[in-house]
């Protein structure tokens, strides 16, 4: 199955939430009038897309329907998902993963999928051959590292952990370390998500960082930040924090087929700026899949 039918099929709520009400609005278009453009705002703005994405999308709508005289329902969903793919389509959506080794630095709050996540991706790079190694970097949550351990069984890949307490830092330095001498392709690194409080966490992430940086000074390396679609703008905020100290390259949206938030993977691009490079639609490891912006939407409004 296709890009386009999962994510089809994972938009299932957030279509039966949004399309219906985006699409019995479009179809009452007659020509450009004011109290159109604002419900089609509202409903927007009801499906997560955030307020600001919504309003720059809807008022870039009115210009074009202004400059190119839209007449039908038809010309209006066309342009309208121009817009909606054009805020959420970066150059930089590939993973960027050419040194040997890289590193993938997963990071996020406990209970979005950051574990099941780096199991679907290690699988994924197992399968097109690659020799991956995970690092155990959550050494806070107890049964973060046995179920790691499970997914490195499960897909063949090596493992590296410390008993629980252990600093994290230490642990990606011995997982830096071991792939080195195995020769490994690519290190996917797990860390906490949450400590006592926001500071002693992103504390803890800079010192990862800064072991990446010393060991592997040119390696390739994402940081990808795992968020959780059913909470919607919930999401937004953890992104917020994460992004002042993290530098993040990526998201990855997880459980999209368990909401009607699916909207909000518009207000993440439009206000920090950051590529969704993975969304999840489901259990299995061939779920996790490359984010197409114009399917996406394709999906979203027909």
């Amino acid at each position: 199955m296709g890009f386009f039918s999962k994510i089809k099929e994972g938009l299932k709520k957030t279509k039966e939430k949004v399309s219906k009400q985006i699409n019995s609005v479009i179809a009452t278009f007659t020509g450009a009038n004011e109290e159109f453009f604002e419900e089609l705002e509202e409903i927007l703005i009801l499906a997560d897309v955030g307020v600001e994405a919504s309003t720059k999308a809807v008022e870039e709508l009115r210009e074009v329907v202004k400059k190119n005289y839209l007449t039908t329902s038809e010309e209006i969903r066309e342009a309208l998902a121009k817009i909606l793919t054009d805020i959420i389509d970066f150059d930089d959506r590939e993973l960027k993963l050419n040194t040997t080794p890289s590193v993938i630095l997963v990071i996020g709050v406990n209970g979005v999928g950051k574990t099941t996540t780096i199991g679907k991706l290690a699988m994924q790079f197992r399968n097109e051959g690659k020799k991956v190694l995970l690092c155990a970097g959550d050494t806070f949550r107890a049964a973060a590292a046995e179920q790691l351990t499970i997914w490195a069984e499960r897909t063949g890949a090596d493992i590296v952990r410390h008993s629980e307490g252990s600093d994290p830092a230490a642990v990606v330095f011995d997982g830096i370390t071991a792939a080195k001498s195995r020769g490994c392709d690519v290190i996917i690194c797990d860390t906490a998500g949450r400590l006592h409080n926001k500071s002693n966490l992103m504390n803890e992430l800079n010192k990862i960082s800064r072991v990446i940086d010393r060991e592997l000074p040119n390696a390739d390396r994402e940081t990808l930040l795992i968020l959780d679609a059913t909470t919607g703008q919930n999401g937004l905020i953890q992104a917020e924090q994460f992004k002042e100290s993290a530098g993040i390259t990526g998201i990855v949206l997880t459980k999209l087929d368990g909401t009607a938030k699916g909207g909000i993977i518009f207000a993440i691009a439009d206000e920090l700026g950051i590529p969704v490079k993975y969304v999840g639609v489901g259990e299995k490891a061939d779920d996790l899949l490359k984010f197409e912006p114009s399917e996406f939407v394709e999906a979203l409004l027909k």
